[in-house]
């Protein structure tokens, strides 16, 4: 097996630098999945429709084990195993309307439990109403940040994935905390995969239900971009490689309908998928 840093597959830190997009002469951006195959879990890195398989996460050092595999012969799973999940409220001003931006980032906090994989399935609880899609571009911390500076909080940045942050608005609305409108089993869909080497402010974010749009935004148009955000959540929680940071949705949203579909699709990334049960 050959030993491969996080320096050989992404190239230097300033491939990730937050609105410098691929450092002129950097590797091309590169998508690493998490995949079952039979009874065995792994990373992978995506080249194509070829899923080759890692030893270990590729957070760090990786190896490659030889091991090839169709895409379409594995399952996918979330791409990333976080110690946290969390997310901003109020992170696009077509989301807030006539409500001022935030001074600082404004987070909260999801349960690793309400994590779902591409493809799954999204599950309205009991007692649950008005649950609407949110969705969303995701952070993927590569490296552990307390305290980063928001010159250098991009290089503690892995990649980017897709999100949706399933939002039961009436405890939204109607609870103390947001426990359950915000972190119940299967209201955060993570995925496909993992995207690193790209510009995150040169994206467009686009969701669909049943195939028809809901949300289109360009990310650029974040009040808090990806650097000013781990910076400031650094400065009060060390964040860990694995975990994930959900920055929030543009537009307006609407009520979720067992069956439906919904498509969050964010260009140099992917498209993650799932049905409401």
């Amino acid at each position: 097996m050959q030993a491969l840093s996080r320096r050989a597959f992404l190239g230097t830190g300033a491939a990730l630098a937050v609105g410098a997009g691929a450092a002129e002469g950097a590797p091309a951006p590169r998508r690493f999945v998490r995949f079952e195959k039979g009874s065995a879990r792994a990373y992978g890195l995506l080249d194509g429709d070829t899923v080759k398989e890692l030893w270990g996460a590729p957070f760090e050092n990786v190896w490659e084990t030889g091991r090839r595999f169709a895409l379409g012969d594995v399952k996918l799973l979330v791409p990333c195993e976080p110690s946290k999940v969390l997310a901003l409220a109020g992170n696009y001003r077509s989301h807030l309307g006539d409500t001022p931006a935030h001074t600082n980032p404004e987070a909260f906090i999801k349960a690793p439990s309400a994590l779902l994989a591409h493809e799954g399935a999204i599950v309205i609880p009991r007692g649950a109403e008005d649950v609407h899609f949110e969705g969303e571009l995701v952070i993927v911390i590569g490296r552990k940040a307390k305290n980063a500076a928001p010159a250098e909080a991009a290089t503690h940045i892995f990649g980017y994935t897709c999100g949706n942050d399933v939002s039961a608005r009436i405890w939204q609305k109607n609870d103390v905390q947001w426990w359950r409108a915000k972190a119940c089993d299967t209201f955060a869909p993570l995925g496909p995969w993992i995207a690193c080497g790209i510009d995150p402010a040169a994206l467009r974010l686009t969701t669909r239900v049943n195939g028809r749009v809901t949300q289109d935004s360009p990310t650029n148009l974040l009040v808090h971009d990806a650097a000013a955000i781990v910076s400031f959540l650094s400065a009060h929680m060390t964040l860990l490689p694995g975990d994930i940071i959900y920055t929030g949705t543009p537009g307006t949203t609407s009520a979720l309908a067992s069956g439906d579909v919904v498509e969050v699709d964010i260009d140099g990334i992917g498209v993650l998928r799932n049905r409401v049960a």
